[in-house]
């Protein structure tokens, strides 16, 4: 399968009270073109640094050195031991990115409808009428009841799954080719990480688009990926097929995390690769 993008050797490094402690360490691997990939691992394993790193969102003080190289028509490449990226795919176009808070992502204060519009009316050019209509069929995708009324609702009047819902739908907003979903659905009650979970394979399904999935949660990794890596203390341990990682994991670190979650008979081996809701 064609590669969408090439981790090589990344390390990120940040200032700590004066010493320099690395978040990654060299991490290697490729995400290939329409593939769901699951990174998953415990607080502080850097699964989100890697996120934040593929999608440009470290801070500046950061340090980077290797390469992220990207299969796309113009291909975009950065950072071989360099401070600065040289270059950061566009947010909203090339890369939509679902953050865990949706409350800390979206603008309290503009109506959800003009947020998801905005994406549009930036990335795809489209004039305003044309940016609200495609928001409206947007919210319809996610499922919101009632689309032209949460059209003009702000974020403070819904609830935590729908806020997620309308921040998938401004992530996809300018049909960008990887999505990247950062514990997204941790801050959601288990029947909502359900739903949310079964809408983003949907979703990217039928936008043909790629997936980086992150997550503490095995169940939910093994339920929508296809492949799963496994971050500890920065680095990786393991990397395979869904199905390998759950049913014979070769690192003792991979089987501990299996052993605290409820049982492998609660991990839905059946919703794996190949596989829709």
């Amino acid at each position: 399968m064609t590669a969408l993008l090439a981790v090589r050797d990344l390390t990120v490094t940040h200032r700590r009270d004066g010493d320099e402690v690395a978040a990654l360490k060299d991490i290697s691997l490729d995400i290939a073109v329409g593939e769901r990939l699951a990174v998953i691992g415990e607080s502080g394993s850097g699964k989100s640094t890697l996120a934040l790193a593929i999608a440009g969102l470290l801070p500046a003080s950061a340090r980077i050195d290797g390469r992220i190289d990207w299969s796309l028509p113009s291909p975009p490449s950065w950072g071989v031991k360099e401070r600065q990226p040289k270059f950061v795919p566009l947010g909203g176009r090339d890369i939509g990115f679902v953050f865990q808070d949706p409350s800390a992502s979206l603008d309290p204060v503009m109506p959800v409808g003009k947020q998801i519009a905005e994406v549009a009316h930036t990335h795809l050019g489209l004039n305003w009428p044309q940016a609200y209509a495609k928001a409206k069929t947007l919210l319809e995708r996610v499922r919101l009841p009632d689309p032209d009324g949460a059209l003009r609702a702000f974020p403070h009047q819904l609830s935590g799954g729908q806020k997620q819902r309308i921040a998938i739908a401004a992530a996809i907003a300018a049909g960008p080719k990887l999505l990247i979903a950062d514990e997204a659905t941790s801050a959601l009650d288990t029947i909502v990480q359900a739903e949310i979970v079964t809408l983003i394979r949907q979703l990217v399904a039928e936008d043909g688009m790629t997936l980086l999935f992150i997550s503490h949660d095995i169940a939910l990794a093994a339920a929508l990926a296809e492949r799963i890596a496994v971050f500890r203390h920065g680095g990786l341990v393991e990397i395979g097929a869904a199905r390998q990682i759950v049913s014979g994991p070769r690192h003792a670190y991979t089987r501990s995390l299996l052993d605290a979650h409820l049982g492998l008979d609660a991990i839905p081996l059946s919703r794996q690769a190949g596989t829709s809701a």
